[in-house]
């Protein structure tokens, strides 16, 4: 570039605000011209940045395991996972990473089935808010695969991101003949990268959360955590980790180690017995969690940063792990406790609750202030409210419910003129769709939206892309939820309540249940009474058998080229009522069955059909019923998958539009 022009940019972005009467012609002729080419230049340099990103996401991609790959892994799990973690260790290795360098991170290392991210964003808001330099590694993300790598609170920018990527890869690449010619899997891959970036950025903790499991996962090379955390234990991933809550409770307690203090949530016996078993046999002194009343707070009361009646379980267990690291680094005064551990968690006399202990300025601003986007999420627009909640066990998406019933009628309280809500839903992997489904129920959704989780029929980012499954067999999951759905939804109207459709035993009632001393008291509806094992229903086994063409809307449209002449859309997504229940002849649902059952083959679409219009951000919707056109105000919960959740956040969020 000419080094006038280059003057006159440096000139430009000096005196942009001053007086424009003491500049020459020239310089006034030139200096809107300078500032013009600032901008472009700017936005060349962000277009090569988001390129490279690009490049780096697309070569991540390639460490994925496609699905017939995935399934012959299945089949050899068992002898390969104890390998796992001494492959990490060899792979850390190669990238320059010592485990003594790991142990210089600090680690707070959490597992457990829900509310895991939250208590590490607990964690991470308490540190960051008594002036530790933070790290944070979770899973997974939700738009961009950056998010996953947290410094003091935000996401790692993208020319980091390029930069400790390929400072990662390129010495696994060149060193790949010394491990049997392999590279780590996209999940060891980015723990490999997570630990780089913490040394390299040299921060004060290094908050680990868990991957699936713990005892095998890809984080646990790390040999002396500071303090390790379990929080809520349930039925999830039990093709991998077992289909019983002990099985599960003794994955999740892999993390424990000698001398490391531990501490968990609230758990049902069955788990709560694991785990103690696990901690004796390991070498480490485990407590309970206290309830989150028990902790002085000094003046009025606060709201915590993430909404949701299970975050003050999950914020006990964080004030727990961060006042334990704190104390262990030597930066915290020995404080008066109010609790005491005289009483000992029922049935478990060797087992006990953990002190709790006041709370000073610094402590509630680290909570209150805490964010965890896609957990119990608002957005608000225009005649339309989107409610955001990544559950995808029972007891999360009972208290999905909870939390969004309570807020959809706040809101509609407020309101005078029509509300509708709809429900859109999508389910991966070996879950009970039918489980997950029947709580919803209960919220009496004016409509049923299904999709898989694909933003675009015809594009999508790199970020979001899922190679361990095809997209015919995510279609097939997404028609076998709106099946069951319908299911359901028919059962409740011809019987008056929602029959079992299901061979999982469970009972009925609150899907949450009370704590007493540290334990669940209602253990069926928690642990499965501990030992039964997770059945699949009948809809499951038949779902290969799903008919595609039913109810499914491929409208083949990206978020560069909208079909601008779609028309009568409805009409041909909308699913009926059949008589192979006994219902008579088929009907139009919306005309005679007051809902609507509707599924699409991507986010883009269910959101042009779910939000009419409403969404600045989406682009001709679908022709819907009159009933939900003539709607003062739509109320979108989405859930069921916390992938569902990212896609939608990518597209509604102004954030990352």
């Amino acid at each position: 570039m000419p080094s006038f022009i280059c003057s006159l940019i440096r000139y430009a972005s000096r005196n942009r605000y001053k007086n424009p009467s003491v500049m020459s012609p020239l310089v006034k002729t030139c200096v809107p011209f300078a500032t013009k080419l600032t901008k472009k230049l700017d936005l060349n340099q962000k277009y090569e940045v988001c390129r490279k990103l690009k490049e780096c996401v697309k070569t991540l991609n390639t460490l994925q395991s496609n699905a017939q790959t995935l399934e012959k892994t299945r089949l050899t799990r068992d002898k390969l996972a104890p390998l796992h973690v001494p492959n990490m260790v060899k792979w850390a290795s190669s990238v320059g990473i010592t485990l003594d360098d790991i142990d210089r991170l600090k680690v707070i290392h959490v597992s457990g089935t829900k509310g895991k991210g939250s208590t590490c964003a607990y964690c991470e808001s308490i540190l960051r808010h008594q002036g530790f330099k933070t790290g944070f590694f979770s899973s997974p993300h939700l738009v961009e695969v950056r998010e996953r790598f947290q410094i003091n609170g935000q996401p790692l920018s993208r020319e980091k991101f390029v930069t400790y990527f390929w400072d990662v890869f390129n010495k696994l690449e060149a060193t790949k003949e010394q491990n049997n010619d392999s590279m780590p899997a996209y999940f060891a891959f980015l723990t490999l990268m997570a630990y780089n970036i913490f040394l390299k950025e040299q921060t004060d903790v290094a908050i680990i959360e868990v991957g699936i499991g713990g005892e095998y996962d890809s984080t646990n090379l790390v040999r002396k955590p500071v303090v390790c955390g379990v929080t809520s234990l349930g039925m999830d991933h039990v093709s991998i980790l077992g289909n019983t809550i002990e099985k599960i409770a003794w994955q999740k307690a892999g993390i424990f180690k000698p001398g490391v203090p531990a501490f968990t949530s609230p758990q049902c016996p069955e788990a709560l017995k694991v785990l103690h078993e696990r901690a004796e046999e390991k070498g480490c002194h485990l407590e309970v969690a206290p309830h989150f009343a028990s902790y002085e707070r000094p003046g009025e009361k606060f709201k915590l940063g993430i909404a949701g009646h299970m975050q003050k379980v999950n914020a006990s267990l964080a004030l727990q792990l961060t006042r334990t690291w704190m104390k262990t680094q030597g930066v915290l005064k020995e404080e008066v406790l109010n609790g005491v551990n005289e009483v000992a968690v029922d049935g478990h006399g060797d087992i006990g609750v953990a002190k709790s202990f006041p709370f000073n300025q610094t402590l509630i601003n680290g909570l209150v202030e805490c964010k965890w986007l896609g957990r119990n999420q608002t957005i608000k627009k225009n005649r339309l409210t989107y409610y955001l909640d990544g559950a995808h066990t029972l007891e999360s998406i009972q208290q999905c419910v909870d939390w969004f019933q309570k807020h959809s009628k706040r809101e509609a309280d407020s309101m005078s003129g029509k509300v509708i809500k709809i429900l859109l839903f999508n389910t991966t992997g070996d879950r009970d769709v039918t489980q997950l489904l029947r709580p919803l129920m209960s919220c009496g959704f004016d409509g049923a939206v299904f999709c898989p989780n694909i933003s675009y029929t015809t594009s999508s980012s790199a970020d979001i892309t899922n190679m361990t499954v095809s997209n015919e067999t995510q279609l097939q999951k997404c028609q076998h939820n709106m099946e069951t759905w319908k299911m359901l939804s028919l059962s409740k109207r011809k019987y008056g309540e929602i029959e079992e459709v299901t061979e999982v035993d469970s009972q009925p009632g609150s899907y949450s249940s009370p704590l007493k001393n540290g334990v669940h008291t209602n253990t069926e509806n928690n642990c499965l009474n501990g030992t039964s094992s997770l059945k699949k229903s009948r809809l499951t086994e038949n779902c290969n058998n799903s008919n595609l063409s039913s109810g499914l809307v491929d409208n083949s449209q990206s978020h560069d080229n909208i079909d601008q002449s779609k028309q009568n859309s409805y009409t041909a997504s909308t699913s009926s009522c059949t008589d192979s229940l006994g219902l008579g002849t088929p009907k139009q649902l919306g005309t005679n069955c007051n809902n609507f059952f509707v599924n699409f083959s991507c986010i883009y679409d269910a959101l042009l059909w779910a939000s009419h219009g409403r969404d600045q951000n989406l682009k001709d919707p679908c022709n819907l019923p009159a009933q939900i056109q003539e709607a003062d105000h739509v109320q979108v919960l989405v859930t069921g998958s916390i992938h569902l959740v990212g896609g939608v956040l990518g597209i509604v969020s102004d954030d990352y539009n």
